[in-house]
């Protein structure tokens, strides 16, 4: 079976349309085209190539058209697309040439593009998580005040408020908008390291050159290079595990909470079933339960993904292109579904009597 994000029809459940778009190719060309483009104009600003120079190089890779086939067949080659995209730059540029990625490295460029589609893929992200706390707390407001039975290693333990129930689903997510917060300064950060990692190919404008790119993309400026220091990207997906684990655990409550004989909740719809018409299955409660356990199981793929060998790494890098994307989609997959759920809900446990 082919990717679920992508498939024909399970990507109806799997897949989500605006992080698929974050994620998507074309927008990554377009990110790494801005890396170089400002680049090219930092070359320029920083006094390493005339500033005419600089700026007609700008505007031609702004101009620019790749052709997907090129890129396609230049990773196969490289094992990754950015020398092929620099070829095509620089092919019919004449003396703009020396003005295109002249000693920057691939890895700058496709680090600092992936650090935009963090920027993008946090603001999804926490609007989201935002909306469904908002949602819970009206559930809370509507519905706290009633009774539901607390339940211990999945047994009848004593009576509880709503309310209760509701906050231990809130709580966690909060928590998880302060954490992105604090995370995002560490991952959508520049990359310019050169080479090496060192930014000797600039010498004394390396650094120059770094805070010229961070305020021409609105980035961050980092106080180091972190070509093969990612641990920041490691925490960066075991939050996306967080946050889809607090997410499945909402799924998982609905679910026993919504089954027949328990009946604590009642939602306004639901799976049919091909055999067996009076069913009416929780599906996305249940998307949220196995949405949590995939990141979850790609979590430790993220930590062998930290070992990077002296200053590049190509396996560890390409491991982590495979692994973290689909973490991204699938957390906001979690949290557009646990919105609509929650708009799904029309009652939670008994009034008082």
């Amino acid at each position: 079976m082919s990717d679920l994000f992508e498939h024909p029809w399970f990507s109806g459940l799997f897949g989500d349309a605006d992080a698929d778009a974050i994620w998507s190719p074309d927008r990554s060309l377009t990110h790494m085209l801005a890396f170089e483009a400002a680049y090219s104009r930092g070359l320029g600003a920083v006094g390493l190539v005339p500033p005419d120079q600089a700026q007609a190089a700008a505007e031609w890779i702004e101009e620019a058209t790749l052709d997907p086939v090129v890129l396609h067949a230049g990773t196969v080659q490289d094992g990754l697309p950015i020398p092929a995209l620099v070829r095509s730059l620089k092919a019919e540029a004449g003396f703009l040439a020396g003005a295109i990625h002249t000693g920057t490295t691939s890895q700058d460029v496709m680090d600092t593009a992936l650090a935009i589609t963090l920027r993008e893929t946090s603001d999804l992200l926490s609007d989201r998580l935002t909306r469904l706390v908002d949602q819970l707390e009206q559930l809370k407001a509507i519905h706290g005040s009633n009774t539901i039975m607390g339940r211990t290693r999945m047994q009848a333990a004593l009576p509880i408020t709503v309310d209760h129930r509701l906050e231990t689903w809130i709580a966690p997510l909060s928590d998880h908008l302060t954490r992105l917060t604090q995370i995002r300064p560490r991952v959508e950060c520049v990359q310019m390291g050169g080479p090496v990692g060192d930014g000797q190919t600039l010498g004394a404008q390396n650094r120059e050159m770094a805070a010229f790119l961070a305020k021409s993309l609105n980035l961050p400026l980092p106080d180091r290079c972190w070509h093969v220091t990612r641990d920041g990207l490691a925490d960066y997906a075991g939050l996306l595990s967080l946050i889809s684990s607090s997410i499945g655990k909402i799924g998982q409550d609905i679910s026993l909470m919504a089954q027949q004989g328990v009946d604590e909740i009642k939602l306004k719809a639901g799976g049919g079933s091909s055999a067996m018409p009076h069913k009416q299955n929780p599906i996305l409660a249940e998307l949220l339960v196995t949405l949590a356990r995939y990141n979850a199981t790609q979590l430790p793929g993220m930590h062998h993904a930290l070992l990077h060998e002296q200053e590049r790494s190509g396996s560890a890098w390409a491991l982590e292109w495979m692994i973290l994307p689909n973490m991204a989609k699938t957390t906001a997959r979690s949290l557009s579904a646990a919105v609509t759920v929650c708009t799904q809900i029309t009652s939670i446990g008994e009034g008082r009597k």
